[in-house]
């Protein structure tokens, strides 16, 4: 597995406007590389203030054409990479999995490596690359089927892609560390993840009414405009978690018939809790980043967080 190094940050006096310049202060350590551990499929490594963000690369064409290469070489580790050649195309690469749901992911830049997650899980992939030729009309490129044995079943919820993109650089990545610091425990963590998010971020309605199909989060312009809609809430925890080695899920799909994103969460005493999480106590309860940050009334807001009926699975990035 490529990993880049750890990267510790202290807590005290973190501002967001700061981010860039107390990169110049990381420090290496944390414990064993602050790397995961391998040993068991049922743990993974949580420590204070150290992140670990994983790689993805491209190496080799296992399969091509004249206009996008993939490689496919890395499966193990949860993820396929994909590189663009030409400017001005449009790339359309289906995967289904066995789990039967086919997700559709779109590439227009060219030289730009670009990394799409395998979140079934074990066992046979479909792969389908098709080019854009007018419209809304494709042409297949190429096609492949491909068995996939993950080295950690983890993985896919840890490494950076498409939809949850980040890399040691991030804002977002150094915000995660001072954050948890002083968070003893996952669950710690996850908590003033949380908190950070819903008090730091509110829902922007225009953008919400004006997305266009395709959007992609941007979880530093996030951080940076302090606005987004409920797929940037939830990019943006996921990215932070992943960063402190937490896997975590967003889900794409429907709270009743509204198109909607959350997140799922690895917690080590746990084990997955879904739909995104708050403790209290002893009970586990719905913590959907987007409407645990509304103004509405409270009780209202937990009630229907915690009714699972309210929400649809459609995708997991």
């Amino acid at each position: 597995m490529k990993r880049k190094g750890s990267l510790c940050l202290p807590r005290k006096g973190i501002r967001l406007t700061a981010v860039l310049l107390s990169l110049s202060l990381l420090c290496s350590g944390c414990g064993q590389g602050g790397e995961m551990h391998q040993a068991s499929l049922n743990t993974v490594s949580y420590e204070p203030g150290c992140v670990t963000v994983l790689e993805s690369v491209f190496e080799t064409a296992d399969v091509s054409s004249d206009i996008l290469d993939m490689d496919l070489s890395h499966t193990d580790q949860g993820y396929f990479t994909c590189l663009l050649k030409e400017d001005e195309t449009k790339v359309n690469i289906q995967v289904t999995g066995p789990d039967d749901v086919t997700y559709k992911y779109f590439m227009e830049t060219a030289s730009e490596v670009t990394a799409f997650p395998l979140t079934a899980g074990d066992g046979s992939y479909v792969i389908i690359a098709y080019e854009n030729i007018g419209d809304e009309q494709y042409a297949s490129l190429f096609s492949t089927v491909w068995e996939v044995e993950l080295e950690n079943e983890f993985l896919p919820f840890l490494y950076p892609n498409q939809y949850v993109n980040f890399t040691e650089d991030s804002d977002a990545v150094a915000l995660a560390a001072s954050l948890s610091e002083d968070a003893e425990t996952d669950l710690d963590a996850l908590n003033c993840i949380y908190e950070y998010v819903i008090s730091h971020i509110t829902y922007d309605d225009e953008k919400a009414a004006t997305v266009e199909t395709g959007y992609l989060p941007d979880i530093d312009e996030t951080l940076a405009s302090g606005t987004g809609i409920c797929f940037d809430y939830a990019a943006l925890t996921v990215a932070m978690l992943r960063a402190l080695s937490i896997p975590a899920r967003l889900e794409i799909g429907y709270v009743n018939e509204v198109r909607h994103a959350w997140v799922d969460v690895y917690i080590e005493s746990k084990g997955w809790v879904e739909n995104a999480v708050q403790f209290s106590g002893d009970e586990w309860s719905l913590l959907d980043p987007t409407l645990a940050s509304s103004d509405s009334d409270d009780e209202a807001v937990s009630e229907y967080m915690n009714d699972s009926d309210n929400y649809t699975v459609l995708y997991v990035r």
